[in-house]
This record gives C-alpha cells, structure tokens and sequence, in this order.
C-alpha cells in the first residue's frame, strides 16, 4: 500500500510542476468553456453516462485487470502515477486560472469523483499487485515451486463491493456534478 501511494504522490508532484508550465491563455479558454457548459441544458445524456462510467471505473478497472497478469508487477506503480498525475495536474490547472477559489472549483468537478474512486482504486489496486507479484514469481522463479494465486470469494467479492460504489458514484455525478458546478461557477465567474 505504502509503495503504490507513493508513486502516486510522485505523480501528484510531477502533475503539480508541469501544470506550472501551463501558458496563461489556458485559463481564459477555460473560463469560456465552463461558461459554454454552464449555459447547455443539465440533462442526463447517453453520452454524459458512457463518459461518466470511464471516469469512473478506468483506473479501477485497469488495477483489477493488471492483478490477473505478471506485467501488472512493473505497471501497476506506472498507472497509480498517472492517477496522480492527472488529478494533480487538472486541478493545478483550475487552480493556476482561477486563484484560490480555482480550488472551490476543482472541488466542484473533481470532490465528488475523487472521494469515490480513490478509495475504490487503492482496495483493489494493493491485491491485484500482490497476485500481479505472485505470478511474475512462478512465471520467473526459475522453476521453484511456488504456491498458486488464488482469486477467491474476497478477490470477487472486492471487486463487486467496488463495482457497487463506483456505479453510484457515476449515478451522483450524473445528477449532483452539474449542479455543484454551476454553484461554484455562480459564486467564481459573477
């Protein structure tokens, strides 16, 4: 556990110094955008749900996939740090365009997502590499005997446990996220 959040405060970090590098110009195409999005209707479209379930279930959902292959030992950390790093990275830059209150924002876009996913990633992410270390041990061990990985009813039932938060994240964001948004938009861009 200890590993894998620290590649991800090493993305965190790396997100951070290069959103420094990030011109000007970035915020005020940000501050037309949020504006475009605040004036189209809030409803709940097809399309914002297809866009909703990958935010929400990618990283997870790669953590998961990466447990049932010895690869996923090298790139579980990889993918843990660009977590971080986009996060950070989006948020630096809402915060880069709008001051202190680009924190409000980024809360009203990201809160929501990260508080949900984050926990969600890290309980599946630490068993997947461990299975992920296990197998890259029997495939590499140089013929020893090694005892087999096992996904058993905790795996599954994990797995399941997550799929149920994330998909009621995804139903939150669908219908809270706009509203949030168009709050902190009110009080920011008034």
């Amino acid at each position: 556990m200890i590993a894998l959040a620290l590649f991800f405060l090493g993305g965190v970090f790396l997100g951070q110094v290069l959103a420094g590098r990030v011109p000007d110009a970035t915020g005020r195409e940000l501050t037309e955008y949020l504006r475009s999005y605040v004036t189209l209707e809030a409803a709940v479209t097809p399309q914002a749900a297809v866009s909703a379930l990958v935010l929400y279930f990618r990283y997870p959902l790669l953590a998961v996939l990466m447990g049932f292959a010895s690869i996923g030992v090298a790139l579980l950390p990889a993918v843990t740090a660009a977590f971080g790093f986009f996060l950070s990275f989006s948020v630096s830059c809402f915060t880069a365009a709008f001051g202190g209150e680009g924190v409000l924002l980024a809360l009203a876009v990201f809160g929501l997502r990260c508080a949900v996913t984050l926990p969600c990633y890290f309980l599946l992410a630490v068993p997947a590499w461990r299975n992920a270390a296990a197998l890259a041990l029997a495939s590499f061990g140089g013929g020893r005997r090694t005892a087999p990985v096992v996904y058993g009813q905790p795996w599954w039932s994990r797995v399941a446990v997550c799929a149920g938060i994330l998909l009621a994240g995804v139903c939150l964001e669908l219908f809270c996220s706009p509203w949030l948004l168009r709050l902190a938009l009110d009080r920011i861009l008034v």
